[in-house]
C-alpha cells in the first residue's frame, strides 16, 4: 500500500483527523521528534489550518492583516504537502476501525494509520432557520470569506448570541461600519460571564457605539427577500438584514469515535498523555475532555488549549513510534482572550457568573481582576484590562485547590496597574 495518499487505498505511519490549530501543532511537534514517519492530516473542511481566532479579531480590526498570513502549515496553503504532511482538505471521516487501524472517508476511500489524533474540533450550534447563503454559522475561514463578501460598510447584520463568539463578532462589524442588531438569550451581553455590573456596563458600551443589543430574546425565524432577511425575534419584532450571523455555541465533533467505540462524554475521554481508551489513539483540541491539572474534568475550546494539548499529542505520537524518550503528561492549565471595542481581557478557568464572584476594580473602573469562586477555592480569573498576569492568576487556583481562601484574602493579589 502507498503513503502518497492519491490512491484509493493508502496508509501512514500517522494520522491527524481534523485539519485545525490542535492539527497544526501536533504536526509540527510529530516533525521535531520524527523527520521521517508518513504523516497525513484529513480535514473536512476546504481549507487547511488556519489561526482561528484572527477570523473574528485581527483581520476586522487590523487594517494590515491579510488572511494569507494566518495559516500554520509551511507550504501552499489548502491542499498537497505541509510541513512533511499531506494535506488533504475536504476529506471527511465517516468511520474508524481500531482494530484493522483504518478510516473510512465519506468518498468510500479508506486510511490506514499506525498511530491516530483526533482533532476533529467542534461544530456550530445550529439555529432552525431557512437554508440561505445570507445566514452563516459563524466557524471556518469559509464563513469569514463569506462575511466579509456579506458585510460591507453600510450594511446591516443580524447576529444571534450574546457569548463569547455573537460579541467579538458584533464588536468587529460595528467597527467596519456595519450596522448591527443583536439578538440574545440573555439579558446582558456574556451576562453569563461577567458578574452584573459589568455586563450591564459592556451592554451599555455596545449601544453607545451604535448596535442596537435586544437582551432576552433570540432569532426563532427569517424570510428571504432578494437581497436581504427579514429576522423575528422571540418578541415577534422584525429585523431587516442583508446578512445573519449565528454565534450560539458548539459542540463537539466526536460521534464518529464514540461509533468506533472510543470513550466519549460530550467530548472524547483522554489521560494524562491525551491517550484514548483505543490502542495507539489520541485525541487533542475542543473534542478532547481531559484532567485538568489545576480545575479536574474538563473540556476547553480555545485556541491556547488547542496549540498546546496539539503539541502533547504530537510529540507522544513520535515517542511511540520511534521508541525515543519517555512519553510527557498533559499538565497545562490553558488562558483565552477577547476584545470588545476599546476593552481587552484575559481570562483563566471557568468564567461562570453564578459562581460567587469577588470584584477588585480601580476607582475608575478602567481595570480590574474578578475572582470566580466555589466553596472557597478559586475557579476562574478574569483579568480586566490587566496584562501579563494569567501565571499569577493560575497561582492563585493552585494555591486555593490546596487550601480553599476566603474571599477578602483575594483583593490586591494582583496588581491592577
Amino acid at each position: 500500500m502507498d503513503s502518497t495518499g492519491t490512491g484509493a487505498h493508502s496508509t501512514y505511519d500517522y494520522v491527524i483527523v481534523g485539519a485545525g490549530v490542535a492539527a497544526a501543532s501536533a504536526a509540527k511537534a510529530i516533525r521535531e521528534h520524527d523527520a521521517d514517519g508518513t504523516l497525513a492530516i484529513l480535514g473536512r473542511e476546504p481549507d487547511g489550518p488556519y489561526y482561528r481566532p484572527d477570523l473574528s479579531k485581527t483581520l476586522w480590526l487590523d487594517g494590515e492583516a491579510q488572511l494569507d498570513n494566518g495559516w500554520l502549515l509551511d507550504g501552499e496553503a489548502g491542499t498537497g504537502s505541509q510541513d512533511g504532511a499531506d494535506v488533504r482538505t475536504g476529506a471527511s471521516v465517516t468511520a474508524i476501525d481500531t482494530s484493522a487501524k483504518t478510516l473510512t472517508l465519506a468518498d468510500t476511500s479508506t486510511v490506514g494509520y499506525e498511530y491516530l489524533l483526533l482533532a476533529t474540533g467542534s461544530q456550530p450550534r445550529e439555529l432552525d432557520l431557512p437554508a440561505s447563503d445570507r445566514i452563516i454559522h459563524f466557524r471556518t475561514v469559509e464563513d469569514y470569506r463569506h462575511l466579509r463578501a456579506q458585510a460591507k460598510p453600510g450594511s446591516r447584520a443580524v447576529v444571534v448570541g450574546g457569548g463569547y463568539i455573537g460579541a467579538e463578532i458584533s464588536s468587529a462589524l460595528a467597527q467596519n461600519d456595519v450596522s448591527v442588531t443583536m439578538l440574545m438569550r440573555g439579558a446582558t451581553v456574556q451576562g453569563h460571564m461577567f458578574p452584573a455590573r459589568l455586563a450591564e456596563t459592556v451592554t451599555q458600551t455596545y449601544r453607545d457605539r451604535g448596535v442596537t443589543v435586544v437582551g432576552e430574546s433570540a432569532a426563532y425565524g427569517a424570510s428571504e427577500r432578494d437581497d436581504h432577511l427579514i429576522v423575528a425575534d422571540a418578541s415577534g419584532e422584525t429585523h431587516t438584514a442583508e446578512v445573519v450571523v449565528v454565534g450560539v455555541g458548539v459542540t463537539p465533533n466526536d460521534q464518529v469515535a464514540r461509533a468506533a467505540g472510543i470513550t466519549v462524554d460530550d467530548g472524547i475521554i483522554v489521560d494524562r498523555r491525551l491517550a484514548t481508551n483505543a490502542p495507539d489513539v489520541w485525541a487533542a483540541g475542543d473534542v478532547a475532555r481531559y484532567e485538568d491539572a489545576l480545575l479536574g474534568d474538563r473540556r476547553v475550546e480555545h485556541v491556547d488549549s488547542a496549540e498546546h494539548m496539539g503539541a502533547v499529542a504530537g510529540r507522544n505520537m513520535a515517542v511511540a513510534r520511534t521508541r525515543k524518550g519517555d512519553p510527557e503528561s498533559y499538565t497545562y492549565t490553558p488562558i483565552f482572550w477577547s476584545d470588545l471595542f476599546d476593552y481587552g481581557y484575559e481570562a483563566v478557568g471557568d468564567l461562570d457568573s453564578s459562581l460567587e464572584t469577588v470584584e477588585d476594580f480601580t476607582d475608575d473602573g478602567s481595570a480590574g481582576v474578578v475572582y470566580y469562586l466555589d466553596t472557597g477555592r478559586v475557579r476562574g480569573v478574569l483579568l480586566w484590562n490587566v496584562w501579563d498576569s494569567t501565571d499569577k492568576a493560575k497561582q492563585i487556583i493552585e494555591q486555593s485547590t490546596a487550601e480553599p481562601l476566603d474571599a477578602a484574602e483575594l483583593k490586591g493579589r494582583i496588581s491592577l496597574g
